[in-house]
């Protein structure tokens, strides 16, 4: 990295501490005309994983169920293709693609209202186009709290629940949201006698709940939805660095041992941060509060220094800058508490108490309305920013020990390999519980959230770039690891329905709500496993995993790049450097 580079790793840690402003992301829809005709789509990353950008013909923005009705009626009617998309679209995949470059897209931005808040029934009901930040703040305006959450409050309530997004923990129902929803409108299209359209009250004991709970918008647009919270209540927090030698023991006890458990994995470092949190007396005093350090607005002009500085380590394979920039931005994040402090101000140490609402989720980003020029979302596509794969999945507990030491073993052959991971904040891993909801988890598992850099070129590699690939391929299948649906690179979601043991009834729920299959695409197609299929083989296909390489085109030969096999996983197949 250099020094440079260093430095500035170093001062926007401290800026971080201080700057509390940012632009809130543009519309990732955009049109041509003022009547929303002739639209694009994308998500907050500005690309698909197979770098499109996708068409239709017209957007809509209902702002109410009955509007939300005459919209899909409408379409039914033309048999126009149907997407729905959600406010800020965080989704790397491309599941709000309609089908062909003719469709119609459906916004729930403007279904962001709280519908009914029922205090002694401890129920919220809130229109999908509510974000997490809204239902966690009026929860707490009445003493009630969501007790499990994803950690970014910037999703919708549709949105994370059509992907099945999830906080960390073992404990009562899990941590997925879908699983405390007991409650769900959703419209659908309709024969002749229905006028096109119909709309489906589902609660608890409705068989078709778990096929909605977690539908990835195939089934409908959800309208409304219910969810279970509990009494408001009171975390302590503390954060532990250990040597990571003993981590495929410690995985399974920790999760039992502590109710919001999770861990951060540094690998290449050897290391081990262990979230302590558990659930305290409210009578406890504490009012501590969790603004994550990379969910706030970062100063533009020091991301596209950080990222000049990446770029540079890739194109001269300067691992040991990676590695020296890695231990920077850890031993900061760690040494500033990742955000946390015990008052909103500052951190004094730990414990760090706190109400749920102050501390279960943050994204501070969003906020304001300042220039992006200025300060942004590290991945705001306007600016000179963060460009990263995503590769997130979830292997069962039973297992996971065994994954682990995998991983180290790859470590050890290349001691360096993941310091790229670790300039992302490391190996995140998370507690998931086995589900109800038919493409929920299968299993307990624990979630394992890999964020690596991304060449703006996708024909050149990555350095390190075979390691990464094996680690993908040994969880999804060596270990039958499970995608996380609104993340990965499309290799992850090959042949992945066959690993539902209810995916079939899933696809006979999706035949019943949407039985000409309007709100299905080509990606969500050949992901169900209906027509067609979801790797895209050609040259260079492998270093964007549009595929596995099975021949060297699909590597960068010319750049030194060829398919071989795995160096741990031997089944594995892999773009890794050979050195004539």
């Amino acid at each position: 990295m250099g020094m440079l580079g260093l430095v500035i790793r170093v001062n926007c840690l401290f800026l971080l501490l201080f700057l509390v402003c940012s632009t809130p992301p543009e519309d990732h829809i955009k049109c041509s005309s003022s009547n929303n005709t002739n639209c694009t789509i994308t998500n907050s990353y500005g690309i698909f994983p197979d770098r499109t950008v996708c068409k239709a013909t017209s957007v809509s923005y209902p702002s109410t169920e009955e509007e939300l009705v005459k919209v899909v009626a409408y379409a039914t009617t033309n048999k126009k293709s149907m997407k729905v998309a959600t406010r800020y679209s965080h989704s790397i995949p491309k599941l709000v693609c309609p089908r062909g470059e003719d469709g119609l897209i459906i916004s729930t931005n403007n279904l962001n209202r709280v519908v009914k808040v029922d205090v002694e029934g401890m129920t919220m009901t809130v229109e999908s186009g509510v974000t997490l930040r809204q239902v966690i703040s009026e929860a707490a305006k009445v003493g009630l709290a969501l007790p499990y959450a994803p950690y970014w409050w910037g999703l919708t309530v549709g949105g994370l629940l059509g992907t099945g997004a999830h906080g960390s923990t073992l404990w009562a129902k899990g941590s997925s949201v879908h699983d405390y929803v007991v409650g769900l409108r959703i419209v659908s299209p309709g024969g002749p006698e229905d006028g096109y359209v119909k709309v489906r009250s589902l609660s608890q004991g409705d068989k078709d709940l778990n096929a909605a709970k977690v539908s990835l918008g195939v089934l409908g647009v959800i309208s409304q939805v219910t969810l279970n919270l509990q009494p408001m209540f009171k975390r302590s927090i503390t954060y532990l660095s250990k040597n990571d030698s003993d981590l495929g023991d410690q995985v399974l006890k920790f999760g039992k041992q502590h109710e919001f458990a999770d861990i951060l994995w540094y690998p290449s470092q050897h290391k081990a941060v262990y979230r302590v949190d558990d659930r305290i007396s409210s009578n406890t005093s504490g009012n501590g509060f969790y603004d994550f350090l990379p969910f706030r607005a970062t100063p533009s002009l020091a991301l596209a220094v950080i990222r000049t500085a990446e770029e540079n380590q890739e194109s001269k394979s300067d691992a040991d800058g990676k590695c020296s920039g890695a231990k920077l931005v850890t031993s900061g994040l760690l040494s500033n508490a990742y955000g946390l402090t015990n008052n909103g101000i500052i951190f004094t140490g730990y414990p760090v108490i706190g109400y749920q609402n102050r501390i279960q989720a943050s994204g501070t980003c969003l906020d304001s309305l300042q220039d992006s020029r200025i300060t942004a979302c590290a991945w705001d596509p306007r600016i000179k920013g963060e460009f990263f794969h995503q590769t997130t999945f979830s292997i069962s507990l039973s297992v996971a020990k065994s994954f682990i030491q995998d991983v180290q073993k790859l470590v050890e052959i290349e001691p360096k390999s993941l310091c790229g991971v670790e300039i992302y904040n490391g190996i995140l891993m998370r507690y998931v519980t086995a589900s109800t909801a038919y493409l929920g988890k299968q299993v307990d598992a624990i979630d394992f959230d890999i964020t690596y850099y991304r060449s703006k070129d996708p024909m050149t590699p990555r350095l390190h770039e075979g390691i990464l690939e094996e680690i993908e391929q040994l969880a999804l299948f060596k270990y039958g690891a499970l995608p996380h649906w609104g993340k990965n690179r499309n290799i992850a979601f090959d042949g992945v329905m066959k690993k539902y043991k209810n995916g079939k009834e899933f696809l006979r729920a999706k035949e019943v709500y949407d039985p000409m299959g309007l709100f299905s695409s080509e990606w969500s197609d050949q992901v169900l496993g209906i027509k067609g299929e979801v790797n895209l083989v050609k040259e260079g296909c492998a270093l964007e995993g549009l595929c596995i390489c099975s021949q060297d085109i699909h590597c960068a030969p010319r750049k030194g790049y060829f398919c071989r096999p795995g160096k741990v996983f031997r089944d594995a197949r892999i773009c890794t450097p050979i050195h004539n």
